[in-house]
């Protein structure tokens, strides 16, 4: 082989290059090993961390109970009263969220199973008073 011929396939190249170590890159953070300089930016020196803001859980929960009451209303009267779960866990996750000085997020989700949960709540009293009224409650579910 020449000098003017490339090395083989699959061979390292001439001039000792390690492309998974050695030196190079924009230094070092305090107790930060050296990465070599082809990485990207590395991760963030000690005591900047970042934490996103996380989702509430009670916040979907009362979205989802919120949608359940609704939907009760349609298959049985009285399973819009679940609504009222949707309502209470609304108005915590709301608490939940503005304590939280940002570090939880769903304040929408929140505010959305109060209205859904309230409508659950109305249409299942609407059902009930209206089944009170025309004297279904009497037996008619069981017929």
């Amino acid at each position: 082989m020449s000098n003017d011929e490339p090395p083989p396939y699959g061979s390292p190249p001439p001039g000792g290059y390690d492309p998974y170590g050695g030196t190079g890159g924009y230094g070092e953070y305090a107790g930060q090993a050296d990465h070599g300089g082809y990485g990207g930016y590395g991760p963030p020196p000690p005591g900047y961390g970042y934490q996103p803001p996380q989702q509430s859980g009670l916040a979907t929960a009362a979205l989802v109970t919120g949608i359940l009451g609704i939907v009760g209303v349609c298959c049985c009267g009285l399973l819009g009263l679940v609504g009222l779960a949707g309502v209470i866990c609304g108005a915590l996750a709301r608490k939940e969220i503005q304590q939280s000085n940002g570090a939880k997020t769903g304040e929408g989700l929140a505010l959305a199973g109060i209205i859904t949960g309230s409508i659950g709540i109305v249409l299942g009293l609407g059902s009930l008073v209206l089944a009170l009224a025309l004297g279904l409650s009497d037996g008619f579910y069981y017929r």
